[in-house]
């Protein structure tokens, strides 16, 4: 039996998002050679199933399958409950065999009768989902920190905002999200101004200063991110700022996009929410603590600094700019999923030291 181009590429997808790697860059190269509309189904089913992990798995047992499964039977199990049950004008045929097919492919080929039983009796029917980290497919221990820091309310809204496909905004030829946009102009940039960005990676934040007429200077760790900025007017240059900055003059302007979690981009990356351990934050901070220390000894006097994340959690945010910057003047700026549009982001505007004592 042949697999449908979409179903196969969604299949291998997931299967690598479960070792580690990014649903997002996947696809992009992956779906590259499918016309628009099994690249559409790629795209859906993977995140789809990314975003609703947890009522899945639920379901999988709802539906009879074991509780102990090999990870390439649960994928293929979850792919097809969500194409059944998630999805409209899906062939029920289609999603039933080709899931068993996949498994076999996997060389599970044990599996296959059970796989076929359980997506046989899969129904839309209205379940009771047994507590809210299944009801809301997100982990109980991130859904109590953003009730503790943002409300009951507002904690499901961001919950609940992840599972629903982001919209797409565009800037000039460039996808940028609507709160990403909403960084740069923080830096009140002008003409000739020197300008750093010390994160500066896929360089969406770079293009918007740069139509500003700054002089620039785009940083980043790896050479294989920063290329793509070659096309821009700015200077690029490979560190890692977390390391004392090798420039011998300060800049009026300074971006530190620092590199985060992203909990604020679960809608967008969804398998963040299953790969982020309380541990991770400790180490992001530490590192998020550092570049903005040394982009802070890098800003002129009069400049101002910009630290910014996607990401909600306090210890990447409100705590690195108490400990970084302490006594200095901060106007702090915030946008939630699921309250304001596009996606989450946490910003410290902060001014030079020099100027506030001048």
């Amino acid at each position: 039996m042949t697999i449908a181009p979409a179903r196969q590429i969604a299949y291998d997808v997931l299967d690598r998002v479960e070792g580690g790697a990014w649903a997002s860059e996947l696809l992009l190269s992956a779906a590259a050679s499918l016309d628009s509309r099994d690249a559409g189904l790629a795209s859906e089913i993977v995140f789809g199933v990314l975003r609703f992990r947890a009522q899945l798995d639920f379901l999988i047992a709802h539906f009879g399958a074991p509780r102990k499964l090999d990870r390439q039977v649960r994928t293929a199990l979850r792919m097809g409950i969500y194409q059944l049950r998630y999805l409209e004008r899906i062939p029920a045929h289609a999603a039933v065999m080709e899931s068993v097919e996949l498994v076999k492919r996997a060389r599970k080929r044990s599996a296959t009768g059970m796989v076929n039983a359980v997506l046989r009796k899969v129904d839309r029917n209205a379940v009771a989902w047994p507590t809210r980290e299944v009801e809301l497919s997100c982990p109980e221990w991130l859904i109590e920190r953003w009730e503790a820091n943002h409300g009951l309310d507002a904690a499901r809204s961001i919950a609940l905002a992840a599972l629903v496909e982001p919209e797409k905004y565009v800037r000039g030829t460039r996808f940028q999200d609507i709160g990403s946009q909403a960084i740069v102009p923080l830096l009140e940039l002008k003409s000739r101004q020197t300008f750093l960005d010390l994160c500066a990676a896929p360089g969406n934040k770079t293009a918007q200063a740069l139509e500003a007429g700054v002089r620039a200077v785009a940083c980043d760790l790896h050479w294989h991110r920063l290329r793509e900025l070659r096309g821009l007017a700015a200077d690029l240059v490979v560190l890692d700022g977390t390391l004392p900055l090798p420039f011998a003059r300060r800049f009026d302007r300074v971006l530190v996009d620092a590199p985060c979690s992203g909990t604020g981009t679960l809608g967008r990356n969804p398998e963040i929410k299953w790969r982020l351990r309380p541990d991770d934050l400790a180490d992001l901070h530490g590192r998020q603590v550092a570049l903005l220390r040394n982009a802070l000894a890098a800003l002129a006097p009069g400049g101002l600094l910009v630290y910014s994340t996607c990401s909600l959690e306090p210890e990447e945010n409100r705590d690195v700019v108490e400990e970084a910057a302490a006594g200095r003047a901060a106007i702090v700026w915030e946008r939630l999923p699921g309250r304001d549009a596009g996606d989450g982001f946490r910003a410290a505007v902060i001014k030079s030291e020099e100027s506030a004592n001048g």
